[in-house]
């Protein structure tokens, strides 16, 4: 039998989320038992003609909903817009009522995460949002509490609602260490979270 899998399902344009992402992941894989599955999601356009290719031509692979219902916990990133979830990773849970209506998620942990290009970009508000629909699909939503130290002292993104990370004006900044052992953090929190549930079923 193979190993249970947690979804790292994110969005990103510029790169700072699908870095969040794979810092996430390593932290799920720092777990015993338990692996990653990186998936993103297509862009969306206002043209009705417009798509996408079947297939990125990097990165992820794109999600499908069955990943919702073949994993055990989900870790879900977008960058902010306007202090909401990019309209891609919105226009994926629009399109989910199946896995509503069959109850895939109920039960299984979640935890969200996020990339702005400035301190006070909205991030705090997007991982609010981002949460609502999980909670719809009656996950489990989990945050980083303060017995990680990271989140005191940190000089850039971090939030007991999920990882951050503060791109700054250029969109270029690198990952703090903060930043990064916090993305880690929750990925690890969510993945023993995960294994713990599962064993109790």
């Amino acid at each position: 039998m193979s190993q249970p899998e947690i979804l790292v399902l994110y969005y990103s344009s510029s790169g700072a989320t699908k870095n969040l992402a794979r810092l996430i992941a390593e932290g799920i894989e720092s777990v015993p038992g338990v692996s990653a599955r990186l998936r993103t999601v297509p862009e969306v356009s206002a043209v009705c003609e417009a798509s996408a290719a079947a297939v990125p031509n990097e990165g992820a692979p794109y999600a499908e909903y069955l990943d919702l219902q073949e994993c055990i916990g989900l870790a879900l990133g977008s960058p902010t817009r306007f202090g909401n979830m990019a309209a891609p990773m919105k226009y994926f849970w629009d399109g989910s009522s199946s896995e509503w209506l069959n109850g895939a998620l109920i039960g299984k942990p979640a935890c969200v995460f996020t990339s702005t290009g400035s301190n006070h970009g909205g991030q705090e508000s997007t991982l609010l949002t981002m949460m609502i629909p999980l909670l719809h699909h009656g996950m489990l939503i989990m945050g980083i509490p303060y017995s990680e130290p990271d989140l005191m002292s940190t000089k850039t993104g971090g939030s007991p609602y999920g990882a951050t990370h503060s791109a700054l004006g250029d969109i270029r900044a690198p990952i703090s260490p903060e930043e990064q052992r916090l993305a880690k953090a929750q990925g690890k929190r969510l993945a023993e979270t995960a294994l713990m549930l599962l064993q109790k079923k």
